[in-house]
């Protein structure tokens, strides 16, 4: 191309593809509340509510990555069960893999809140009360209206 020819337009395609980001959460629930943990101040959507979740590692399984996001932010031992839904949500500068997991506290153990700010056991019904972000916002979602297709 010589220097006097005109510049191509931009095409999304030219683009280079999003970073993709997977990140798992564990829907527990214990007598027909569900746990949802608190952001911290410092945090992306600072002190929204979200499912117990966390970023799967490179070379890491998604129930490893429970096990350890658990043990990390809460103090807690799980087992991980069958996976309930996806959500795939863009950002502006990534695309976030979200996966939910039916997941059970194994021991009986106190619930530390060592890297969220919060924790709380929710009802359905009260959990429009809490801000979410958007991929926790359609798995809430889902979870209120019994689909978890996707």
């Amino acid at each position: 191309m010589s220097p006097d020819s005109p510049t191509p337009p931009h095409r999304p395609e030219d683009s280079p593809a999003k970073r993709i980001i997977r990140v798992v959460a564990a829907e527990i629930e214990e007598e027909g509340r569900f746990l949802l943990t608190q952001r911290r101040p410092q945090a992306t959507f600072p002190l929204f509510w979200e499912f117990p979740s966390g970023k799967v590692e490179p070379e890491e399984g998604d129930e490893e990555a429970l096990r350890r996001e658990l043990m990390e932010r809460l103090g807690v031992h799980v087992t991980v069960g069958e996976r309930t839904m996806c959500v795939k949500q863009e950002y502006e500068d990534y695309m976030l893999d979200f996966c939910v997991y039916q997941c059970a506290l194994t021991r009986d153990e106190p619930l530390l809140a060592l890297k969220v700010n919060d924790w709380r056991w929710v009802h359905p019904q009260d959990m429009e009360a809490y801000p979410f972000p958007p991929a926790d916002a359609e798995s809430i979602r889902r979870l209120l209206l019994g689909s978890t297709e996707g």
